[in-house]
């Protein structure tokens, strides 16, 4: 064979490999980087993102936008070459966001819930805030179950075969007195719904000799109106506080936002403590990217967050209190509390 031809094959051929290498091989790395916003004050899909039916609401400006972090799996090595090339994307062990001893579906799904337990919590830490008084409120009826038609989750209990009860503890007494196949009366309070009664034979659960309602309930801040989150297929609990956000901004006069274009992260607990959540630094980028010029950041995500200047004025909370104060102060032309 011609010399110059063996030494073209030879020089040809590791670029063919390493082309076809890069091509198909699959890496054990995932990709996060700056993911979607959304404005909680805003509509997706033709819907309102925070949807409240039942009570006046107020009209509202400006943005407070939730932002969210992008995930890539199943990248092959010349995916994961040219997204770390790129700056915007890091590449992390892929046993660190999909644990082996998980599927993935499980994953998704304990991500679904966690945001699901967001929107309660979201919910609950406005109306706290707003003074609603608590009550026995169902934070889930099991379906099958005794209460399954019968009750709904958001129903207020105020009381249980003529028993009134304010708190859980008081509620849990009540039927520690009850045996499986008894009928109970529960008087409740329904949003945008008249009060009503519930007659329901009790069943049976082998971690109790007292009847099972089959509920979960807990002590919340309860109003007589519904509060709908439209947002679908956003994992995780990280929205939380800007939910709340919205809530207030849209059950009180006056604007949170004004003509400001706000964004923010943090998981809000139903007492209104805000929490540090993952990713800040891409959903900075997502922020600025969006149009944001002021981000709320959980103040034990503050050091990380100054680490990557993206030209957003950086402001700490870690509490829904002062999230609000922050954006009243910012609205006065103040200086609210920074990273």
């Amino acid at each position: 064979m011609n010399r110059r031809i063996v030494t073209l094959l030879a020089a040809v051929l590791p670029m063919v490999v390493f082309g076809a290498l890069l091509a198909v091989v699959t890496v054990p790395f995932v990709s996060l980087g700056p993911g979607p916003t959304f404005d909680t004050l805003g509509t997706v899909d033709g819907k309102q993102v925070v949807d409240i039916q039942g009570t006046e609401t107020h009209p509202t400006t400006g943005h407070l936008n939730m932002t969210t972090v992008s995930q890539r799996d199943g990248l092959t090595l010349g995916e994961a070459l040219t997204l770390w090339l790129s700056g915007r994307e890091q590449l992390m062990p892929r046993d660190l966001v999909y644990p082996p001893d998980k599927s993935r579906e499980e994953v998704d799904r304990d991500n679904d819930d966690d945001f699901r337990a967001s929107e309660q919590s979201a919910e609950y830490a406005a109306l706290g805030y707003l003074r609603y008084p608590s009550a026995v409120t169902l934070a889930d009826v099991h379906d099958p179950g005794p209460s399954a038609g019968a009750l709904k989750r958001g129903d207020a209990v105020d009381a249980v075969n003529g028993e009134p009860v304010y708190t859980v503890e008081q509620f849990t007494k009540r039927l520690a007195a009850t045996k499986p196949g008894e009928k109970v009366v529960i008087d409740y309070r329904r949003k945008n719904a008249a009060p009503g009664t519930a007659r329901i034979t009790l069943g049976e659960n082998k971690d109790r000799a007292n009847g099972f309602l089959g509920v979960s309930v807990l002590d919340a801040p309860w109003a007589p109106f519904t509060i709908e989150f439209n947002l679908a297929n956003i994992g995780g609990p990280s929205a939380g506080l800007m939910f709340s956000l919205a809530v207030i901004d849209k059950l009180t006069t006056g604007e949170l936002a004004g003509p400001k274009f706000i964004a923010g992260t943090g998981v809000i607990k139903s007492n209104g403590q805000v929490d540090p959540i993952g990713g800040i630094t891409h959903k900075m980028i997502a922020a600025r990217e969006a149009g944001a010029t002021v981000f709320l950041v959980p103040t034990d995500n503050c050091y990380e967050a100054r680490s990557d200047d993206v030209g957003l004025q950086l402001v700490k909370v870690d509490s829904l209190a002062r999230a609000v104060d922050a954006l009243k102060t910012l609205a006065a032309g103040g200086q609210p509390p920074s990273c």
